[in-house]
């Protein structure tokens, strides 16, 4: 089995536990106006079996101590649901992890919920809490969300929710408020935020493509901390 693969980082400290090797998939369902990585809506030509795929991560494994592993990210793995089975089986053989970072943008087939059974962690994108907001800065179907969410819920799947906070669309102390009372539906580790950035807007500029938030700038540390502390206090009530 292929798929097409954007790019790796071999050593991300920031998707998931431990050390990980994060591998980029191609292809996203969704268009979001505030996407720092529009180059991975594109395939690459970059395809990849999962046999070949895995003699490359395993000559990382001595890096993958204190819970580290791979990460499947995007674009959204999801698309790639088959290949993700496939090449976990061959992980797991290898005592290797893996983790889903995903959007949760795919309906839930059952190729989907096979790749979800086998995560060791989802890491579950939560853009918006209610299906017209979801809509208008997506372009996706929110129930679909909402459905991967609940799936791993209900299976008791490790999972982490993330949210980017964007000025001017949802960093408001009110509005994170509202995240954190949609967010308690789903049984989750950890909700973290993320702060927008501006760091990918030359991908655009590079792509001929329109930026629709070319003039927003990026959130403040500060802010971003502030918002997490509501959103902390919030879930804890």
């Amino acid at each position: 089995m292929k798929a097409d693969i954007h790019s790796f980082e071999s050593m991300a400290a920031l998707d998931g536990d431990g050390i990980r090797y994060a591998v980029f998939f191609t292809g996203c369902p969704l268009r979001c106006a505030y996407c720092h990585n529009p180059d991975t809506w594109f395939k690459s030509g970059n395809e990849w079996t999962s046999e070949d795929l895995v003699k490359k991560i395993i000559r990382y494994k001595p890096y993958f101590k204190n819970g580290g592993g791979v990460t499947f990210s995007g674009g959204e793995p999801l698309l790639n649901a088959d290949f993700i089975v496939e090449t976990g089986k061959m992980l797991n053989d290898e005592g290797i992890n893996y983790a889903v970072d995903t959007s949760g943008s795919v309906p839930l087939t059952d190729s989907v919920k096979k790749a979800l059974d086998k995560a060791d962690l989802v890491i579950l994108d939560l853009k918006f809490f209610e299906e017209d907001n979801y809509k208008k800065y997506t372009k996706g179907r929110f129930e679909n969300f909402v459905a991967i969410g609940r799936y791993c819920s209900e299976k008791g799947i490790r999972m982490w929710l993330r949210t980017v906070v964007v000025p001017n669309i949802n960093d408001s102390e009110e509005i994170i408020k509202k995240y954190a009372e949609f967010a308690k539906q789903f049984k989750f580790q950890k909700y973290e935020l993320l702060a927008f950035h501006t760091m990918g807007f030359f991908k655009y500029d590079n792509l001929k493509i329109e930026n629709p938030l070319k003039d927003t700038p990026a959130l403040g540390k500060d802010r971003l901390d502030r918002l997490q502390k509501v959103l902390d206090e919030e879930l804890n009530k």
